[in-house]
């Protein structure tokens, strides 16, 4: 599907009419609750199948699986795509650059691991590539052998800068994380930036979701970094300053924890202190194995109430269903059906020991 091409769709009242069916693919709390309650892959499956239409894949891996789970979240962005007017077509598209950039760290590594072509192409989501138009740009990455070759294609894109940066560190330390950190921090940075082209009620709905998920990435890459000894002034870089609860400040005192607890206990004084955050606090508690899990959730349900307070015409209706969509189909699979696959799994094999 070309969606340089696509239908042209007038207004968000065609949107919302045609939103409703996608909504069902979504599994309500009792039918995530129920996911408990399965010890088996097959069954699980099978239970899950009815909300991933055509939902394939080679072996009962735990990669395998996870890997058809987001394609099948990529095609339904593709039909959103499809019914959603001219602008929020912008914002899909940015928000499918994560996908791109989760290809691009696949090509990188498994460059780096001297991997063969086709193992490559196998770790490629293309149908992310032909969502954006960019298919024969990523089958031509994919070729590259070396990372000198790979810094020199990348010159004419925005990812120009951090794949540059990014390289250069790996050579001098054999440490990925940097790239990683650097590619990620550029697709929020460029969420913000792109609201720009959006209408006003879009930039109102969307700015307070770019601000959450950046928050969630800031939180995250402080997490990691402590955890993997990353350079203090070096970790200040990666963050993107846009906040919803936290300040530059308050980052900073994040960063500069001594390690992983020192950063929970601090981060926790933050959180507590927040008043907006007291009802979603009196339904969820920190998980502290989950650390960044439980904070996502926690944050998601302050999200969705403010989000229902804006819901006053149709177009605003409309953008939030679509919001409302990525963000719980995204949390059902990371935050819901991967963890139970894993215990699962880990259960399994206990019984096999």
């Amino acid at each position: 599907m070309n969606f340089t091409s696509a239908i042209e769709v007038p207004s968000y009242a065609f949107s919302l009419i045609k939103i409703g069916f996608l909504k069902q693919l979504i599994m309500d709390d009792t039918t995530l609750q129920k996911l408990e309650e399965i010890t088996e892959i097959k069954q699980f499956i099978e239970y899950i199948s009815v909300f991933y239409p055509g939902l394939t894949f080679k072996s009962y891996t735990i990669e395998d699986i996870e890997k058809a789970l987001f394609h099948t979240y990529i095609k339904l962005i593709g039909k959103i795509l499809y019914i959603s007017p001219k602008t929020m077509r912008i914002f899909l598209r940015n928000y499918l650059l994560k996908y791109e950039i989760m290809n691009i760290k696949h090509i990188i590594l498994g460059t780096i691991l001297g991997i063969s072509t086709d193992e490559k192409n196998s770790m490629v989501n293309m149908l992310v590539e032909k969502y954006l138009n960019n298919a024969n740009f990523m089958t031509e990455l994919i070729e590259i052998t070396s990372l000198e070759t790979i810094q020199l294609f990348m010159k004419p894109t925005l990812y120009n800068k951090v794949i540059r940066e990014g390289i250069l560190y790996f050579k001098k330390t054999n440490e990925i994380f940097v790239l990683e950190a650097f590619l990620d921090q550029l697709y929020y940075e460029n969420l913000k930036k792109e609201m720009r082209l959006l209408t006003q009620k879009e930039k109102t709905m969307i700015s307070s979701y770019i601000n959450y998920v950046s928050e969630i990435y800031n939180l995250n890459v402080i997490y990691r970094g402590i955890k993997n000894n990353i350079d203090k002034n070096l970790l200040l870089q990666f963050l993107v300053k846009t906040y919803l609860f936290m300040n530059e400040k308050k980052l900073k005192d994040l960063v500069f924890s001594n390690d992983v607890d020192e950063f929970i206990v601090v981060f926790k004084k933050f959180l507590t202190n927040i008043k907006e955050l007291k009802s979603s606090l009196s339904h969820s508690s920190l998980d502290e194995e989950h650390f960044i899990w439980s904070v996502e959730k926690i944050y998601l349900d302050y999200y969705f109430k403010m989000l229902e307070t804006k819901k006053v015409d149709i177009e605003y209706q409309a953008i939030f269903k679509i919001l409302e969509i990525l963000i719980k189909k995204d949390k059902e699979i990371r935050l819901f059906i991967l963890p139970k696959l894993v215990k699962i799994v880990h259960e399994k094999y206990k019984l096999l020991k």
